[in-house]
C-alpha cells in the first residue's frame, strides 16, 4: 500500500493537541491521526488509544515534551510506542526514522519564497514519505508545490471548513489536516 492510499476514502487528519480532542478525534471517519501534544510520559497511552481505535498514529516528534529532538527521541518513539510514524521539521530526525521503517512526514511552515524554494529543493533528497505544508488554505501555492515536488502533499494549518477542503484537495493535495474538529466530521 502507498501512503496516498491511507487518505483515498478520507482525506481528512484529524491532528489533536488536548485529551479532548484526542477522543473526539476518535470518532470520526479519519484513519489518520496526527498527535501533537503529550509528554514522554503519556506518549505511549496516548498512542495505544489512537492504535485500539483502529487508526494510524503519527506523533509530531518536534511537539512531545521530555524528548529530545535527536535519534534517540525517535527510538523511544520506536521502542515505547506502537506509533506508525512522526512528523517533523528536522530533515535528519526524518531521514532516521524512515530507517526505522516509520511513516516519514516533513513539516515546512511557508513564510516566504524562501521557505518555498526550500520544498523543492528538499523534494528529491528527502526521506519523508509526505510533505505537510501550513497554511494549507493556500491554493495556489500549494498547486505549484505539487507541480514541483515529487512527494504527496497534505496541506494544514488555519483549515476551517469545506471550502478550505475543497480548495486544497482540488490545488492537488492528498489530505488536510486540521486540529479544527468541525472539520474532522465533514
Amino acid at each position: 500500500m502507498q501512503f496516498s492510499d491511507l487518505f483515498d476514502e478520507v482525506p481528512i487528519v484529524a491532528a489533536v493537541k488536548s485529551e479532548n480532542e484526542l477522543s473526539a478525534s476518535l470518532m470520526c471517519d479519519s484513519n489518520v491521526v496526527f498527535l501533537l501534544f503529550g509528554d514522554i510520559c503519556n506518549i505511549p497511552q496516548l498512542v495505544k488509544e489512537i492504535k485500539d481505535s483502529g487508526k494510524l498514529a503519527i506523533v509530531h516528534i518536534d511537539l512531545i515534551e521530555g524528548l529530545a529532538a535527536r535519534e534517540v527521541g525517535v527510538d523511544f518513539i520506536k521502542e515505547h510506542t506502537e506509533a506508525d510514524g512522526i512528523i517533523s521539521t528536522k530533515a535528519g530526525l526524518i531521514r532516521y526514522a524512515k530507517t526505522l521503517g516509520l511513516i516519514t512526514i516533513r513539516r515546512f511552515f511557508l513564510l516566504d519564497s524562501l521557505a518555498l524554494d526550500t520544498i523543492s529543493k528538499q523534494s528529491a533528497l528527502a526521506d519523508a514519505d509526505a510533505f505537510e505544508v501550513l497554511p494549507g488554505v493556500m491554493p495556489k501555492i500549494i498547486s505549484h508545490i505539487v507541480s514541483e515536488c515529487d512527494k504527496p502533499i497534505i496541506a494544514g494549518g488555519l483549515i476551517r471548513d469545506k471550502d478550505d477542503v475543497v480548495n486544497a484537495l482540488s490545488a492537488g493535495a492528498i489530505a488536510v489536516s486540521s486540529t479544527n474538529s468541525k472539520v474532522w466530521f465533514l
